[in-house]
């Protein structure tokens, strides 16, 4: 049974919150971030975002806390959630994958970081390059926990009912294709 729910996955910098937050006003849906929350469980912590994940591979309290919080949102309506693990807690949703090369994906980090407070405390990047060595050791770090823990590749877009590159559509496309696909697929058998 399809849920009213749009769960957005793909590469760091690829622009899933702001597609997220997009889609959801759009649509008239909540929103909800897994990254957020996974920041702030790492400030809480006193970690940032790249210490978080380095941590969690030896602590699964972490990622379990996490993917609670998804498992939890699969009771819910009308609501479009960008998180890496969403599309497998939430198998009824409507799964996007948003595909960036990580030369660029380092450049909008940069600016995401400069423009967001939280990400500013929990990125702790003040160059490209530092950003770019951060984001390939977060990355390895969740392919690694994700693959550990179940099995999953989430890099693997042949999971998803949509893909889409953002390097090629800007943020207004990507939103129109988003819920052009999802429309379509809501009314599908």
């Amino acid at each position: 049974m399809k849920k009213e729910i749009i769960t957005i996955c793909g590469g760091l910098g690829s622009g899933k919150s702001s597609t997220a937050k997009e889609v959801a006003r759009t649509l008239g849906f909540k929103h909800f971030s897994s990254g957020d929350f996974f920041r702030q469980v790492g400030l809480e912590l006193g970690l940032s975002v790249t210490e978080t994940n380095i941590r969690a591979e030896t602590d699964p309290r972490i990622d379990e806390m996490t993917d609670q919080k998804m498992r939890n949102l699969n009771n819910s309506e009308k609501i479009v959630v960008d998180s890496r693990l969403a599309f497998h807690w939430i198998l009824e949703s409507f799964k996007v994958y948003l595909d960036l090369p990580p030369e660029i994906a380092k450049e909008r980090i940069l600016n995401s970081i400069k423009e967001n407070k939280l990400r500013e405390q929990s990125e702790q990047a003040k160059t490209s390059e530092e950003v770019f060595t951060k984001m390939t050791k977060r990355f390895d770090s969740e392919q690694k926990r994700y693959w550990d823990l179940y099995k999953i590749n989430n890099a693997d877009k042949s999971q998803f009912d949509l893909v889409i590159d953002t390097n090629k559509n800007n943020l207004k496309e990507v939103v129109e294709i988003i819920v052009s696909e999802y429309k379509k697929w809501i009314v599908e058998n």
